[in-house]
């Protein structure tokens, strides 16, 4: 993204970066002058990005496709869209809508945006406007409409950006693998988030753990049980939930989805069974995380089925030893898998992924003792 954003003309190739794709595929249809084409691996250049495109060439984009209509490669010629109203269907990935929401305060009547039908990641929506509150950029999200007004001039504002929930997931896994009193913290969170995936809080009391919020950092704490007997989770943000020793976890997460991983390998690693709903977008990420995790849970002993939306864990009484996990140009799959080894001994190909997101997320685990070695 950093590197992108310095480019004027020529290629800019963001690799597995599907946020880098989206936001930037906006940012540079309106910047007036630039002229870039956009590509990445070859996985990315499997992953649709038509709805954002047919939204930005509607406000006046100039986007053509270079390759195979509806993927990058994309070329895009920057310049000033004069058009206001815009629609888009309600359950895409909300990085469509965020990506012109990001660019929104830069074009001259501001925007309208129209979600078509339900409306899926509302959190994530939420953040986003929330950021744009912060810069005092006016707004209104009504019913199905959002409405983002233009900015007179650039805000000088200094923002101290809050750490990542999603990669907080693999240290709540972590922590309720460990056996009870283990207590890890992490720095900068915050009770009052913006991040939909901040409900980790709530779903990992299932599993024992304990979150203590502190001014600028959350401390985790391992309970005395493995899990409560019976709880019941209520947590806005996921829909559908629950656990029951008899079920298992049960957890709509449309507004969370890319929790699913983690959680789903928590679960064989406690022996538990799971029924993971609303994971449609899953299919279109870095690699069909739905597929993804029922081959290599089952290469683990896992008892797994999915369908397009959903997952269902059977309980389990094991894991097998010495597995090697691949991980599909996904760097959620190597850090959701990574935490087993509290449990097993495993083996993660091309480790290196989790550079997309998390470059020393293997140095910070060696800090916490796990004996990590290449082969």
């Amino acid at each position: 993204m950093q590197r992108g954003l310095q480019i004027s003309k020529g290629e800019v190739d963001i690799h597995h970066a599907g946020t880098a794709m989206r936001f930037l595929t906006a940012y540079f249809a309106t910047e007036e002058g630039k002229a870039v084409t956009l590509t990445g691996s070859q996985r990315m250049q499997e992953r649709p990005v038509a709805v954002l495109v047919k939204a930005l060439q509607d406000l006046g984009a100039e986007i053509t496709y270079t390759k195979n209509e509806g993927y990058p490669p994309i070329h895009i010629r920057g310049k000033q869209l004069r058009k206001q109203r815009v629609s888009l269907p309600a359950d895409i990935s909300s990085q469509y809508i965020s990506a012109l929401l990001l660019v929104a305060p830069g074009l001259e009547e501001g925007l309208e945006l129209e979600l078509v039908g339900q409306i899926t990641s509302i959190p994530y929506i939420k953040m986003t406007l929330g950021l744009l509150e912060q810069l005092g950029i006016a707004h209104s999200f009504e019913g199905n409409i959002i409405k983002v007004k233009p900015w007179k001039t650039v805000p000088d504002t200094v923002l101290v950006v809050e750490s990542d929930w999603s990669s907080a997931s693999y240290f709540y896994s972590i922590v309720a693998l460990c056996e009870p009193g283990t207590e890890l913290t992490l720095s900068s969170y915050k009770k009052d988030s913006l991040q939909g995936d901040s409900v980790l809080a709530e779903i990992y009391r299932c599993f024992g753990v304990d979150t203590r919020f502190g001014e600028n950092s959350i401390l985790l704490r391992k309970g005395g049980g493995t899990v409560p007997a019976r709880s019941e989770l209520d947590v806005a943000a996921t829909g559908k939930r629950g656990y029951s020793a008899d079920e298992g976890l049960h957890l709509d997460l449309t507004n969370a989805p890319d929790l699913a991983q983690t959680i789903a390998v928590t679960c064989f690693g406690l022996g538990l069974g799971c029924d993971l709903t609303g994971l449609h977008t899953l299919k279109i990420k870095e690699t069909d995380r739905l597929e993804a995790l029922k081959h290599e849970l089952t290469k683990l002993g896992a008892r797994i089925s999915v369908t397009h939306k959903s997952l269902r864990l059977e309980p389990s009484e094991g894991i097998l030893k010495d597995v090697a996990i691949d991980t599909y140009n996904d760097h959620r799959m190597a850090m959701a898998f990574a935490p087993l080894a509290l449990r097993t001994s495993l083996y993660i190909n091309d480790a290196e992924v989790v550079s997309k997101s998390y470059p020393d997320y293997w140095k910070d685990l060696q800090s916490l003792q796990f004996r990590i070695k290449t082969c």
